[in-house]
């Protein structure tokens, strides 16, 4: 790769796509974020993480809809402002969200649960072609295989393990074309070797599109994590690597309730 081509690579890269600032939220009169700022950068492999009631399933549910701030912005790289948006409308400008628990057709075959996904991006009658003949295309295809989904297509959703469960949510996810990607604790509940490949896909995802991740597992942030945005309270706490985090002795009092050297192995969210 030419200099000019790596250049202009990282210089894409570094492109603030999402930008949310001064964001509060009250609930009953209940501060739960607090001007809070979040900017996240193209192909960016972001966690989010902090102690329980910190705000950080609160911020996805602002960028997605399901939350409307007290006050703040939040903007895409266009310029859209998506605090004016309905949920369905974020989902258009291309912000996809799950929830920690997996969402899908359990009646369904892994393949129908698929196609259905497709749809939301195709006009009326090539889904009506979806429905008939079973067509897939090559987006379907290449989620399969990012999922490791490949070999269970004709399985029945609700057969699937959790840690497939949920790979099949992101993948129908997936075939949205999302520019950002929003995953509420994916790894929850998985086995070691799931989380592993869970971490992989996560990666792999963020190649193509923004991903913010809310996790409490600090093996799995430590593991996977290109930035961290440490919440505390419902404000922005520290951002950085994770081994900036876990020096910085705040990070230790916010979780332990100590100073010294940040041991957030035992972090809840």
């Amino acid at each position: 790769m030419s200099r000019l081509l790596q250049k202009n690579k990282k210089s894409s890269e570094l492109q603030v796509i999402l930008a949310a600032e001064d964001i509060t939220v009250s609930f009953g009169g209940f501060v739960a974020v607090k001007g809070m700022n979040l900017k996240l950068l193209n192909r960016d492999l972001h966690f989010l993480i902090g102690p329980n009631g910190a705000g950080k399933t609160t911020m996805l549910d602002v960028i997605c809809g399901k939350t409307k701030p007290a006050s703040g912005s939040v903007k895409l790289m266009d310029g859209t402002e998506l605090t004016r948006l309905k949920e369905h409308q974020i989902v258009r400008k291309g912000i996809g969200r799950k929830f920690q628990a997996p969402s899908i057709f359990a009646g369904l075959t892994v393949e129908e649960n698929l196609a259905l996904a497709a749809e939301t991006r195709r006009l009326p009658f090539q889904a009506i072609r979806i429905r008939r003949h079973g067509a897939r295309g090559e987006a379907m295809e290449r989620v399969m295989l990012q999922t490791g989904l490949q070999d269970r297509i004709g399985e029945r959703a609700g057969a699937l393990s959790h840690g497939e469960k949920q790979w099949l949510e992101i993948g129908m996810l997936l075939l949205q074309e999302p520019q950002v990607l929003l995953l509420d604790e994916p790894a929850a509940g998985m086995t070691d070797e799931e989380t592993y490949q869970t971490g992989r896909l996560l990666q792999e995802i963020a190649t193509e599109r923004s991903v913010v991740v809310v996790e409490h597992d600090m093996e799995f942030v430590r593991e996977f994590a290109a930035k961290v945005t440490v919440m505390h309270e419902g404000k922005l706490l520290k951002e950085g690597t994770m081994a900036e985090v876990q020096a910085d002795p705040r990070i230790a009092e916010v979780y332990l309730g100590t100073r010294g050297q940040a041991n957030v192995e035992t972090a809840e969210r």
